[in-house]
């Protein structure tokens, strides 16, 4: 008898061979993450720095102001703004799907009863059964099924440190700008006082016939417009104090900030970071990080659904005629099944092919918008630290101003003593002296104002705790994060 040959089985299980290795290598065909490559300049133009100081943390970059009230108010206000609260649950409720995100690629198991009626009407039958379930991540599905769900995890703890950067500034400039308002008002309604009795002297002597009714009426113009110039800080003070209560969330401003206090003074500084910090500081370009995850998913499940999604199924079934009363039946009750499941898509490929080129558009477009973030959070940080520079030259001319004025009042002051000038010369130059001290509240207002903008800009805030990014206190938020800088 002939022997036969094997070159057939060997080429069959070479054919299965391959195609379980060409399966095997589309299993995790997922696209690679487009690498983003930030556009940001070696160094900042508007190098900006005070001398003999340590680099401003950050983190408690309010710290510089020394001012004890204030940073208690940060304190009260990251622990009960409203804004950061709901950014904390937000983040909970997307944890929460991120942590279960891989579980439609484990097996699953469902118990379900039935209750079927013959068609002839003559018979009805009782279902219990298992059904078994587990479909295969394959083509890139499980994988962008995680890419996905990180996107929108990591987008959710960038609110929250938006939220936290905004509060936290905002809390800041509302702090300075209610001390610096009071100031004010405390000058101008010393401005003001003088403003009446340069009126009245000018009044007793026009009585006299000692000056011109003119002149009277110039002084009583001046102190109508004084008492008018207290408006706008008034104003001032209390927008500043409800828009605190806001921020602390409260329904009315505290009675202790209507207590005026001197305002807060910026201290000793220096910006250590370098425009390459700011990809991983700002939290708009972490948004915007996410977003191109986020993309990357969809995309990796618009590839995967123009392949067959494959999986394993299997079932135990009982089933019993309800209206049968035979003690014993002829057919067996119970059925078990297992075996591949695999669904293909046919007549619908070109629509998945479309979804498919669409997301592979989008997935661009997010890395365009990264792009955009980053020049616009260097834009933002250049343009603060221009102003910063601009706010500190101002603060120093008007303080050369005040200081001669004040200068000025002095010496009037000791000229009335001697009887070389009278109290309206004095009232004039006290005047101008108060003026001038409004000028240079206003102007280290600005300059503290600057420094708030630039650590905004910077995204300098707390860092949020293990308790609001739902992980345990040893865990980081990117632990498990891809890398793709």
């Amino acid at each position: 008898m002939p022997l036969r040959s094997s070159k057939p089985h060997t080429n069959v299980h070479l054919r299965n061979c391959l195609v379980g290795a060409l399966l095997i290598a589309l299993a995790g065909c997922a696209e690679p993450l487009p690498r983003l490559s930030p556009p940001v300049p070696a160094q900042w133009q508007h190098a900006a720095a005070s001398t003999q100081a340590k680099p401003t943390d950050l983190h408690g970059w309010w710290h510089a102001f020394t001012d004890p009230e204030l940073d208690a108010l940060v304190d009260r206000a990251l622990a009960s703004n409203l804004d950061v609260a709901e950014a904390v649950e937000r983040l909970r409720a997307v944890r929460a799907l991120h942590d279960r995100a891989g579980a439609r690629y484990l097996p699953s198991l469902r118990f379900g009863t039935n209750d079927v009626v013959d068609p002839s009407a003559n018979a009805s039958y009782f279902f219990v059964g298992f059904d078994a379930n587990w479909e295969l991540g394959l083509f890139g599905r499980g994988e962008g099924t995680r890419r996905e769900a990180r996107g929108a995890l990591d987008a959710s703890v960038a609110d929250l440190r938006s939220a936290q950067v905004s509060l936290v500034a905002e809390v800041v400039r509302e702090w300075i700008e209610l001390r610096t308002a009071q100031q004010q008002e405390q000058l101008l309604s010393r401005i003001s006082q003088a403003r009446r009795e340069a009126w009245q002297m000018l009044g007793v002597r026009q009585r006299l016939h000692l000056v011109a009714p003119g002149a009277v009426d110039q002084a009583q113009a001046a102190y109508a417009q004084s008492q008018a110039a207290l408006a706008a800080p008034r104003q001032a003070i209390n927008a500043s104090t409800q828009r605190l209560a806001v921020l602390l969330g409260k329904n009315q401003p505290d009675p202790a900030w209507l207590q005026p206090g001197p305002p807060p003074e910026l201290g000793a500084w220096q910006l250590e970071d370098t425009p390459a910090d700011l990809v991983r500081t700002r939290p708009e370009i972490a948004r915007a990080e996410a977003a191109v995850l986020q993309a990357a998913g969809e995309q990796a499940l618009a590839h995967a659904d123009m392949f067959p999604k494959l999986g394993l199924g299997g079932s135990i079934d009982w089933a019993t005629d309800i209206d049968n009363n035979k003690p014993h039946s002829d057919t067996p009750n119970g059925i078990v099944s297992l075996g591949p499941e695999i669904s293909i898509p046919l007549f619908d490929w070109g629509i998945r092919l479309a979804a498919k080129h669409a997301r592979d558009h989008e997935l661009k477009a997010s890395v365009i918008a990264y792009r955009q973030a980053v020049l616009q959070g260097v834009a933002e940080v250049e343009s603060a630290l221009g102003s910063l520079q601009q706010q500190e030259q101002r603060e120093q001319q008007d303080t050369l101003a005040w200081h001669a004025l004040a200068r000025v009042d002095h010496s009037t002051q000791a000229r009335q003593r001697l009887q070389l000038a009278g109290p309206l010369d004095r009232s004039e130059s006290q005047i101008a002296a108060d003026q001038a001290a409004i000028e240079l509240a206003d102007a280290r207002a600005g300059h503290s104002l600057a420094y708030v903008a630039l650590f905004k800009a910077l995204g300098g805030a707390p860092l949020p705790t293990a308790d609001q990014l739902g992980t345990p206190p040893t865990a980081t938020s990117d632990s498990d994060g891809e890398a793709h800088h």
